[in-house]
């Protein structure tokens, strides 16, 4: 794994989820939002795999850090599938998406 050229918060997520649930109506707001927190993960890991900066992220993608911001928050913005590949490529990686059929009951 490549040496990170910035340095990560500390974030428990398990802990803020544990005392955000408390709040009402977090969970169905929070389960509402489940895809767009996975792939904002997802893009996060990507980052962080590559050892890039958000600034640089977005000197790659001719974009600004405050639209990289965007990008990486889950449930404010809704990315475009052209975007999403841009920030793959960006990060060293492909986009590939799918859909899957409900499990049957």
């Amino acid at each position: 794994m490549p040496e990170l050229k910035f340095k990560p918060v500390r974030h428990n997520h398990k802990e803020f989820l544990a005392k955000a649930a408390k709040r009402q109506g977090f969970v169905e707001e929070y389960d509402a939002l489940a895809v767009e927190y996975q792939v904002a993960n997802q893009m996060l890991t990507a980052r962080a795999r590559a050892g890039l900066t958000q600034d640089a992220v977005a000197e790659r993608m001719g974009t600004t850090k405050s639209a990289i911001s965007r990008l990486e928050s889950a449930g404010k913005h809704a990315p475009s599938l052209a975007t999403l590949k841009k920030y793959a490529q960006a990060v060293g990686c492909e986009l590939q998406v799918r859909l899957v059929p409900h499990k049957s009951a």
